[in-house]
């Protein structure tokens, strides 16, 4: 009888028990799968932080609560939001201290549990943005560390956290007659794939939400590099539109504006239409960005088309062609900013609005105004009515542009392909990519030093028809255009098919100059109008070229970055140095590496420190002696500055001071603080003010890496000369010997002297290269460096490209003088 066979076990083991099963703390969990609630762990993960906590402050704003929100980027990278509105409760919370079987404060629960909030009943707000009781929290548990000050009831209350757990109970602090939250976080580097907050991306949702909440005070400080900027907007979303449109020619003067409520649903929508060739819908519910639109964005569509073709009919506009809802949307800037009591978005992040309800109603309310305005404004109803026939004669003459194309032979046969298409071997999609090169030298440079199996590379003839500001017939008329549509397979328009692409990467290449910036945005340009999904699935590349060349004797290779640039230097000056202290003892070259790691960083801290006009030698004669560590706050009392180590010093001398000379009141340290504010605080009482120096606790653990090295804080000074001729430090190189007065001194001595023997030289870009070099740096997989371009906010890359590529010059201008001081390696 033959035997049954066993059935084979799976990859993950023979057994699977209970013990297999795991039950994570919410803490944790957040930890373990941040994407789950902040949507990546990229840039737009890490900005998302800032959007969470800033909401708490807006939707306090929206209640009616607080008319200031602070948003400041503090030199060590943390962020603190702070608000004028009622303040976190400080209460013992009855349910969570049952629960968890000891004191909690209802700011330690509103900190650290996830789905509590005050936002389940519509006792504390009516509508919101942070529905879903995780938002501060996931912040919380994503940061190295998080503090929360709370001002409520006369009272100032503190706690901090590391990784999400709080390191003590809440702790009454001070005492204020002001109201408000002030929240500071650090976010975790070893989640996040980069902690480097971007000022811009914060701007644009901070002034957003300056126009979505009327007369609301946002101002935004950036400590890094002394930016600030302050937004409050009496008009609101009228002015949202007016921004939107200020780098265009708008077709009627007034931006039209309704707003009202129906059903518990609140609504506002303004509108303008200019003379340029794309949508520009912005959607918000709540003051939630709703990028992928929803039912309100539908009912408005259908409401504009509808009222917009009956007027059209009525006043017989319309010879043998009704223009479609795309085409009355062309040269269209609308806000739609709703208020829902109970939205239903799609995920935490919120991009897509589900309520069935919200389009029929806001179909009817608007389509109501809209036929009004029209019967009321003939003359601007006439103007918008005709730019939609406009837009559809444009629309015919361009599917016609298109059947050309598609009457032309095969993308995949040669006789369908440009005849500069200088086309790779191998038909395999997947392993294909496309090089567009600026111009025949540089296209020519490329085709010697492609790979030809798998790399294909189109020149491109100076600049391509700017696809911003042109009617889509005139673009698809250019013969660049035509050859890239042709090269690329995948189709224009309707007819787009992303499947069909015949390259898997796309790599604009361009010079490293002014031409090549501008060539590289107008085919970025022409990607966002024409082929907006290759940009969205991450087909589209730009080239990185190196930005150093360094030349050792006949030997050259290449560097890509300033960071490495330095990081190199610094390690070939450590080959064979060898550092000496005071005590005349030889540091090790791992002990010497291990110093130069902390000193790197030290180098920023201190730098933001002494931007403050905050000495080091001055500091440290402040340094606590129990702890070892530098003061991280200031309180500034009646013209006397006292430091202190941590809010609990800080707490006992503001006790010891009530207790001697009457009540201190801290007055809040936002930014947006009005001149009459010390006025309305309480007669009698004296004020105090408080600075947190955050970039000081680097400082503090860099301190106390130093000392376990053997090296106090006197070390980073130099010292007075005492007629000693011996010097303090010294590093020594082969048979050069250099004296140094302090550790300070030691990285550029280092890097200095790892430039020794070397050529470096700043690379401008392809128009120096030869084709091997080229093939090197640019093309060979194994080396080069591609950029992906993402577009994770279509909004903010639609207002961008209308302020670089649209018709109104002055906007440019403004832009090209604010950021040109930002500008690195220009060629001139």
């Amino acid at each position: 009888m033959a035997k049954k066979k066993k059935k084979s076990q799976p990859a993950g083991g023979a057994d699977y028990t209970a013990d297999d099963l795991q039950h994570l703390s919410d803490r944790d969990h957040v930890r373990e799968r941040p994407a789950m609630y902040i949507g990546d762990i990229s840039s737009r993960g890490l900005h998302h932080l800032v959007y969470e906590v800033v909401d708490n402050s807006i939707d306090e704003a929206m209640a009616g609560h607080a008319q200031r929100v602070a948003v400041t980027v503090n030199n060590d990278g943390s962020v603190t939001v702070e608000d004028d509105g009622r303040g976190i409760p400080f209460e013992r919370h009855d349910q969570l201290s049952e629960e968890l079987d000891r004191e909690v404060s209802t700011v330690e629960g509103v900190m650290t549990v996830l789905k509590f909030g005050g936002k389940f009943e519509k006792g504390a707000y009516q509508t919101s943005g942070g529905l879903h009781g995780v938002g501060v929290t996931v912040v919380n548990f994503l940061s190295t560390w998080c503090e929360v000050e709370v001002y409520r009831d006369g009272h100032v209350y503190h706690q901090e956290y590391e990784a999400g757990i709080a390191k003590g109970p809440l702790r009454q602090t001070g005492a204020s007659d002001q109201t408000g939250t002030r929240t500071t976080f650090k976010p975790d580097g070893n989640i996040f794939s980069t902690t480097d907050f971007e000022y811009g991306i914060l701007r644009d949702r901070l002034r957003e939400l300056a126009f979505l909440n009327r007369g609301v005070l946002i101002a935004f400080t950036d400590e890094r590099n002394k930016e600030s900027e302050k937004f409050q907007y009496e008009n609101g979303i009228v002015e949202f539109v007016q921004h939107l449109n200020e780098t265009s020619q708008p077709v009627h003067e007034d931006v039209l504006y309704i707003d009202g409520e129906a059903e518990g649903v609140g609504y506002e929508i303004a509108l303008q239409y200019n003379t340029e060739y794309v949508e520009n819908v912005h959607s918000y519910v709540n003051n939630i960005s709703t990028t992928e639109g929803g039912t309100h964005v539908s009912g408005f569509r259908t409401a504009l088309t509808r009222t917009l073709n009956q007027y059209g009919k009525q006043n017989n506009m319309f010879r043998d062609l009704v223009p479609k809802g795309d085409d009355f949307r062309e040269g269209l800037t609308a806000v739609i900013s709703m208020k829902i009591p109970e939205p239903q978005f799609e995920g935490q992040t919120k991009t897509k609005l589900g309520n069935s309800e919200v389009e029929g109603l806001l179909n009817t309310s608007f389509g109501k105004y809209l036929q009004d305005y029209l019967d009321r404004n003939p003359s601007s109803a006439k103007i918008i009515v005709r730019k939609g026939v406009m837009a559809a004669e444009a629309r015919v003459a361009a599917r016609k542009a298109k059947q050309l194309l598609r009457q032309r032979k095969g993308a995949l046969t040669s006789g369908g392909l440009p005849g500069k298409l200088r086309d790779c071997i191998s038909r395999k999609m997947e392993e294909c990519e496309l090089y567009l090169v600026e111009g025949d030298s540089a296209g020519g440079s490329a085709e010697g030093g492609r790979f030809r199996d798998h790399q294909a590379i189109l020149p491109l003839r100076g600049k391509i028809i700017n696809a911003y500001k042109s009617r889509e017939d005139k673009v698809l008329a250019n013969e660049e255009v035509q050859s890239m549509i042709q090269a690329i397979g995948c189709g224009i328009g309707e007819d787009f098919d992303v499947s069909r692409r015949r390259y898997d990467k796309i790599i604009i290449m361009t010079d490293a100059d002014v031409d090549g910036s501008h060539i590289r945005t107008l085919l970025l340009c022409f990607f966002y109008r024409q082929m907006i999904e290759l940009v969205k699935q991450g087909h589209v590349y730009v080239a990185q070229p190196p930005l150093f060349r360094v030349r050792k004797g006949k030997r050259a290779y290449y560097i890509h970055s300033e960071e490495e640039m330095q990081s190199q230097l610094l390690e070939k000056g450590l080959e064979d140095t060898v550092f000496f202290p005071d005590d005349g003892q030889e540091v090790s070259a791992d002990q010497l590496q291990d110093l130069c790691n902390m000193l790197t960083s030290l180098e920023g801290p201190l730098v933001a420190l002494e931007r403050r006009g905050v000495s080091l030698p001055a500091h440290a004669d402040r340094m606590d002696s129990d702890t070892g560590k530098l003061p991280a706050i200031r309180l500034s009392l009646e013209n006397e500055t006292h430091w202190f180590v941590n809010h609990e010093a800080m707490a006992d001398f503001l006790r010891q001071e009530s207790e001697k000379g009457g009540e201190v009141l801290i007055i809040d340290s936002l930014d947006t603080t009005t001149e009459n504010d010390e006025e309305e605080a309480s007669q009698g009482s004296r004020h105090a003010t408080v600075m947190e120096l955050y970039e000081v606790r680097a400082i503090n653990t860099a301190l106390r890496q130093l000392a376990e090295a053997g090296f106090g804080i006197e070390a980073l000074m130099a010292q007075e000369r005492t007629g000693s001729d011996k010097p303090r430090y010294v590093l020594k190189r082969g048979e050069s010997t250099q004296a140094l007065d302090s550790l300070r001194e030691l990285l550029p001595a280092i890097r200095a002297a790892g430039e020794k023997g070397l050529q470096v030289t700043r690379f401008k870009g392809l128009g120096e290269m030869n084709a091997e070099e080229l093939r090197q740096t640019t093309l060979d997989p194994e080396r080069r460096r591609l950029v992906r371009v993402l577009m994770p906010n279509t909004q903010s890359a639609s207002d961008l490209f209308q302020k670089l590529m649209g018709d109104q010059v002055e906007p440019r201008r403004e832009y090209i003088a604010k950021h040109a001081l930002d500008v690195q390696n220009l060629d001139v």
